[in-house]
């Protein structure tokens, strides 16, 4: 029984060292951190310290050529409403071949959540945004990373978390004192118009597809043509791109996801969005179904589009570098 209870310790010990090295070979670590579960911007601008506790975690990965003697900048990247995809950690992977670190926030994961395709309810926009300031204020105090150059980026749901992540009644609600270096927003929804269109002033920049159905083109235009000008958000719009352009599969309906081209909603300064048809905010799950399905189909189309991927993913790098090195 001695020999055996020695040679189970000597498995374990075994175990933990090559678990212990990996992450070191690897070059990553998970980051545990205090989030909450507002389901609305309105919730966090109005009630933030009356929401949920949530336990939410990411993976910080260092770049390939990292030196401890050297402090780096950082990305936050934010999946979108189907989770972690092969497409999203081509841009990590190129980040940190720029000297960048990345961090995948698993907003999802942490609340025991694979997908909120067709729902949008069960991890929302705002507990998004709150996770991704929570992390940075973790992050900030980490050794090796730069606390003033950590920027953000997301796709689709997360492209709207990146977006939305600089609108300023928002960020003061959450933190006053903290920013995003950068705000990076792919095909993001912006079906949503502020009243008060303070975005800071950060650089952002949207990358979305001309014939995307599932967040629209049109609308991003829309939020960008009516901002101030000169501004801090760019645009940029692929042709005959459609939603998921840098992503490797083929053309496909996605028939449990929203069709958006027909949504329009604005927004109060106190975050709550407002039904178009009925002129009721949509602060709970129900009313926010009622809300879509006064304009919203389902069965948006989603795919690749090699030459739109091509540059988003150069655009991706050039901007990063820019604004972070």
């Amino acid at each position: 029984m001695k020999t055996e209870t020695i040679k189970k310790q000597k498995v374990i010990k075994l175990l933990v060292f090559f678990f212990l090295g990996s992450l070191f070979f690897f070059g990553q670590e998970t980051i545990y951190f205090e989030s909450a579960n507002p389901f609305s911007f309105h919730d966090i601008i109005t009630k933030l310290d009356y929401q949920e506790s949530q336990n939410v975690y990411g993976i910080l990965r260092m770049p390939d050529n990292f030196n401890e003697e050297k402090d780096y900048p950082l990305i936050i990247a934010v999946a979108g409403s189907n989770g972690w995809s092969d497409h999203h950690y081509e841009y990590l992977k190129i980040y940190r071949e720029n000297d960048i670190a990345t961090f995948e926030l698993c907003s999802f994961k942490s609340r025991g959540i694979e997908s909120t395709v067709g729902t949008q309810t069960d991890v929302t926009t705002a507990m998004m945004i709150l996770d991704s300031y929570r992390a940075l204020e973790v992050l900030q105090t980490r050794p090796n990373i730069k606390p003033n150059k950590i920027a953000i980026t997301g796709w689709s749901l997360g492209g709207g978390v990146s977006l939305f992540s600089a609108w300023r009644p928002l960020k003061n609600a959450i933190n006053k004192n903290q920013s995003f270096a950068a705000h990076l927003s792919i095909y993001p929804p912006c079906i949503v118009m502020p009243k008060s269109l303070d975005f800071g002033n950060k650089p952002i920049h949207i990358l979305i597809g001309e014939l995307d159905n599932w967040t629209p083109s049109e609308a991003c235009v829309e939020l960008v043509e009516k901002m101030n000008k000169p501004n801090n958000i760019g645009l940029t719009i692929y042709p005959n791109a459609h939603h998921s352009f840098d992503s490797n599969q083929s053309l496909a309906i996605k028939h449990r996801g929203y069709i958006l081209e027909d949504c329009r909603f604005c927004m109060n300064d106190d975050g709550a969005v407002i039904m178009n048809f009925f002129d009721i905010p949509m602060t709970t799950p129900l009313l926010q179904k009622i809300g879509l399905a006064t304009c919203a189909k389902r069965g948006p189309t989603y795919g690749k589009n090699i030459l739109a991927k091509k540059q988003a993913l150069n655009f991706a790098k050039s901007f990063m570098n820019q604004h972070l090195h």
